[in-house]
């Protein structure tokens, strides 16, 4: 079927574009944004995802603006042939320069939280190594692209009842958009079942200062082997410089819990001397405040043809195990410097260096 998508010249198949590459289930294509004034006291993301071979699309605003409360409003509908039209719900996006500026708009709803928003490119995208990796019975468990971008934002934000507008201070933020396959739409069993403990050790880390942009990832087996590692060090626009950097981490993670109290990150670049950045936890934002591991309104889950819901989080109340995906929004230091960003983690199963065993105990 033709939709709006085929009237560029962008074909990447020889088939329309309501028709993806591959058959896989498990195939996405999914924004995420996150944004935070300079001081850290107001957070707020964004997860937007397609899900071709599943027919399904979603979305999740999400707000922590007091410290204590994360607040969110999910929708998900039928996708359709057009996928172009990035609208669920009450959230839409909008492309408004490729790479450069992007619109989000969340109307009105019951839940309190609305906001018109546009993000403008800090940094150069930086594209990570392709993920790809195999499960125990050999199948394709991710192969996927994602690049990340450090932005800053405009426009305003209301959350239950108080506005806050982004052009009177200092709001920055990052996105990364990613695609391929990975685990999407509920549990898919293939094969034979594992008797191994499950294990991911996951670590990314965008963080913005007054001159420099700072990128950190990494991915780990249970004996700190690594499959996936990306570092980058980013003057903003108009210099817009990217160095590659070798990464290193050395975590404290508050007891009876897999959230880091402290942190910090090493980057080496070829030449030249290794920058340290130290952060300081303020607050933990629940992923799964916008989808990511939710059991009913996880990514690619199908809950109705066009369905809208909302919530909080009282974060005081909820157990830390149960939350394994978190962003742990940081002011961060590296020599001179201060800033602040997020430093995302898993730390799912058994992890040596941290003295992890099981699937989840809390850290001794």
């Amino acid at each position: 079927m033709l939709t709006a998508a085929d009237e560029y010249l962008i074909h990447q198949t020889p088939h329309t574009f309501d028709t993806v590459g591959t058959s896989d289930r498990n195939f996405y294509d999914r924004y995420f944004f996150n944004g935070y004034r300079k001081d850290g006291g107001v957070f707020f993301a964004l997860a937007f995802g397609t899900y071709p071979n599943l027919g399904i699309m979603d979305c999740a605003f999400s707000v922590i603006a007091d410290g204590k409360t994360e607040r969110f409003v999910r929708a998900s509908r039928t996708l359709g042939a057009d996928r172009m039209n990035m609208r669920v719900g009450p959230i839409s996006i909008e492309v408004l320069e490729p790479l450069k500026r992007v619109r989000i708009r969340v109307e009105k709803n019951e839940w309190g939280i609305s906001a018109d928003l546009t993000m403008t490119a800090r940094s150069l995208p930086s594209e990570e190594p392709h993920f790809f990796r195999r499960d125990h019975v050999n199948n394709v468990a991710m192969d996927y692209t994602r690049f990340t971008q450090h932005v800053t934002w405009t426009g305003t934000l209301t959350v239950d009842g108080t506005t806050f507008d982004l052009g009177q201070d200092t709001w920055w933020g990052c996105r990364d958009h990613s695609w391929g396959v990975r685990g999407v739409g509920g549990r898919d069993p293939r094969g034979v079942p594992s008797d191994a403990t499950p294990q991911f050790f996951w670590n990314w880390a965008p963080l913005n200062f007054d001159d420099l942009c700072v990128l950190y990832t990494v991915s780990e087996q249970a004996d700190g082997t690594r499959w996936h590692e990306a570092g980058a060090i980013l003057t903003p626009y108009p210099e817009a410089t990217e160095t590659h950097v070798a990464v290193d981490h050395a975590l404290t993670f508050t007891k009876g819990t897999r959230h880091i109290s402290a942190a910090t990150i090493r980057l080496t670049p070829r030449q030249g001397e290794t920058t340290e950045v130290t952060f300081q936890p303020l607050y933990h934002f629940l992923m799964q405040g916008v989808g990511y591991g939710h059991p009913k309104w996880g990514h690619g889950m199908w809950v109705g043809p066009d369905e809208v819901d909302g919530g909080h989080y009282n974060l005081a109340a909820e157990n830390p195990l149960a939350h394994m995906h978190v962003q742990t929004v940081s002011l961060v230091t590296a020599g001179q410097r201060q800033g602040v960003g997020v430093f995302e983690h898993i730390v799912l199963g058994p992890h040596q260096k941290y003295g992890f065993v099981g699937m989840n105990d809390g850290a001794k």
